[in-house]
C-alpha cells in the first residue's frame, strides 16, 4: 500500500535514525571492545584515578547540554518540546557518530578501537558543535535537516580541529576557537544557504513569552554554574586545571555583571532585557576557553569575562538587526552575539596572553591532557613548542582564520543541501509549534483532524 503524501515525511526521520542505530551496532560489534582488565595494581590505581578524576566533570558536561542547554532553547513558547528534545536527539546522535569518526580516524589499531571514558568525552565535545549550530535556524527546520546537519558538521569539526590544533599548534583547552567560534559559522553559514537572500519576517509564535523566558533564564543558570567543568575538564591535573576553573570563574561572574550594566543602559526605561540576561552572563564562559589555563592575573580574567558581555550584549541590540537588513541573515538564538563575537574576543585576547609571556616563566605554559578534537598529544615542552612567543601567537591568529573559513564554506554547503525538497522544511505558517511533531494533550493547541494532511501536504510542496 503506497504511503500517503502526508505521513512520508514523518516516516523519513525513523528510517534515517533505525538505519544509523543498525548500522552503529553492526560496527560496534565488530570493531570496538573495551581494554583487558590489567592484573598490576599500579594500572589499576592509574585508571581508577582517571576515572575518579573525569566522571565528575564528563557528569557536570552532560547537565550542561541535556538540561541547562535545552532549557535555554525553550525560549520560544510554543516550541518547548521540539527544543528540548531535538537538542537531547542531537546530542546522542552526534555524539555516537563522532565516536565512529574518531575511532576510524584516531584509535583504529589492529582491526580494533578500545573504548574508554576519555574518548567518549572527547567525543561529545564535537557534539557540542551541533547542538551550538543548529540554533541559528531553531524552529524553521525540520529533524530530519538537523540531522542532516549534524551527520555534515561532525566530520567538517573534525577535520578542521585536527587542522587548528594538531597542524598549527593552537593553543585552546576550552574549545574557545575549536568549538564556539567554528559553530558559530557553520550555524550562520548554514542559515543564509537556508534560506537564501529571503528576508524571514517576524513570526507571531516567535515571540516569548514571561513562562518560556523563565524557563531559558533556568537553562541559563544551569549553564552558569556547571560551565567551569566543560573548560578545566582536558587541563593537565594541577595547577593548570586550578587556573581553568578560577579564571573561568571569574570571567564569569564579571560577564553577568556587566549583562546587567550593558541591558539596563540600553532599554529607553533602564528595564533588563531577558535575552540579554539569557545569553549576556554566559559570554564570559565562551570567551575566557582560550586562555583559561595560562598563567596570568585575575583582573585579565574579569576584564575578559566584561568585554564579552558588552560584546554579547551590543551584538544582540545592534548587530542582529544590521544582518538581517544588510545580509537576510537569519540567526534564531543570537549564536554570533553568544558564540562568535566573544570567541573571536577571547582569541583575540589569547594572541595578547601570548605576546606578553615573559620568556623565563614556566607558568606562562599552558599544558592540556589532549586536543579538543581527542588526538593523543604530549604536554607541550619547550618555549611554546619550539615556535617561539612571536610565532605561537601567529599560529593563535591563523587558527581563528581557518575556524572561520572552513565553518563558513562547510555551513554554506551543507545548507544548500538542506533544501531538498524530500528533508520537508516546516511551511512558515508552522514553524515554532510543537504539534507538528508533538501530540498536543491540550486541544486548544493541537491541530484539527483534518490538518495532519494539510501540514504534509505543505511541507512537500512549498519551495525552500
Amino acid at each position: 500500500m503506497a504511503v500517503p503524501p502526508s505521513t512520508y515525511p514523518r516516516r523519513l526521520l525513523p528510517l534515517f535514525l533505525g538505519l544509523f542505530q543498525g548500522a552503529l551496532l553492526l560496527f560496534f560489534a565488530l570493531f570496538v571492545t573495551y581494554d583487558e582488565p590489567s592484573a598490576q595494581a599500579e594500572d589499576t590505581n592509574l585508571v581508577a584515578n582517571q576515572v575518579y578524576s573525569t566522571f565528575p566533570f564528563f557528569q557536570d558536561i552532560q547537565v550542561m547540554l541535556v538540561v541547562g542547554l535545552g532549557l535555554l532553547l525553550t525560549f520560544l513558547p510554543r516550541y518547548g518540546f521540539s527544543a528540548l528534545t531535538h537538542n537531547f536527539l542531537l546530542l546522542s546522535f552526534s555524539m555516537q557518530w563522532a565516536l565512529v569518526l574518531q575511532g576510524l580516524l584516531h584509535h583504529f589499531h589492529h582491526g580494533q578501537i578500545h573504548l574508554d571514558l576519555h574518548k567518549l568525552l572527547i567525543s561529545e565535545f564535537a557534539a557540542v558543535t551541533v547542538l551550538i549550530s543548529v540554533g541559528a535556524i531553531l524552529g524553521r527546520a525540520s529533524p530530519c535537516q538537523l540531522l542532516i546537519v549534524a551527520t555534515c558538521e561532525i566530520p567538517t569539526y573534525l577535520a578542521s580541529e585536527w587542522v587548528i590544533v594538531t597542524c598549527l599548534g593552537v593553543l585552546d583547552v576550552g574549545g574557545t576557537i575549536t568549538i564556539h567560534v567554528f559553530s558559530c559559522y557553520f550555524g550562520l553559514g548554514v542559515s543564509k544557504a537556508l534560506f537564501r537572500a529571503t528576508q524571514q519576517p517576524l513570526h507571531p509564535k516567535e515571540t516569548p513569552t514571561t513562562s518560556s523566558d523563565l524557563m531559558s533564564l533556568v537553562g541559563t543558570l544551569i549553564l552558569w554554574v556547571f560551565w567551569p567543568s566543560f573548560v578545566a575538564v582536558l587541563c593537565q591535573p594541577g595547577d593548570a586545571q586550578h587556573r581553568a576553573i578560577l579564571n573561568t570563574l571569574l570571567a564569569m561572574s564579571a560577564s553577568a555583571i556587566t549583562t546587567v550594566v550593558a541591558s539596563s543602559l540600553l532599554e529607553r526605561d533602564g528595564k533588563l532585557s531577558p535575552g540579554h540576561l539569557q545569553n549576556g552572563s554566559l559570554a564570559g564562559g565562551v570567551a575566557i576557553g582560550v586562555v583559561a589555563d595560562m598563567a596570568m592575573p585575575p583582573v585579565a580574567a574579569l576584564a575578559l569575562g566584561s568585554l564579552s558581555a558588552v560584546v554579547c550584549v551590543l551584538g544582540f541590540r545592534f548587530l542582529t538587526p544590521l544582518l538581517g537588513r544588510k545580509l537576510t541573515l537569519h540567526d534564531q538564538c543570537g549564536i554570533h552575539n553568544l558564540h562568535g563575537l566573544p570567541g573571536i574576543l577571547g582569541a583575540a585576547a589569547s594572541v595578547v596572553a601570548v605576546l606578553v609571556a615573559s620568556k623565563d616563566t614556566s607558568g606562562s605554559q599552558p599544558s592540556q591532557l589532549s586536543p579538543v578534537g581527542g588526538n593523543a598529544s604530549e604536554v607541550v615542552e619547550g618555549q611554546w613548542g619550539g615556535r617561539g612567543v612571536g610565532g605561537q601567537a601567529l599560529c593563535q591568529a591563523a587558527g581563528l582564520a581557518v575556524a572561520i573559513g572552513a565553518s563558513l564554506l562547510a555551513g554554506l554547503l551543507t545548507g544548500a543541501a538542506l533544501r531538498l525538497p524530500c528533508l520537508a522544511r516546516p511551511p512558515e505558517r508552522l514553524c515554532f509549534d510543537d504539534s507538528l511533531y508533538f501530540k498536543i494533550q491540550d486541544q486548544a493547541e493541537s491541530p484539527g483532524p483534518d490538518s495532519s494532511a494539510e501540514e504534509g501536504a505543505l511541507a512537500l510542496k512549498e519551495q525552500v
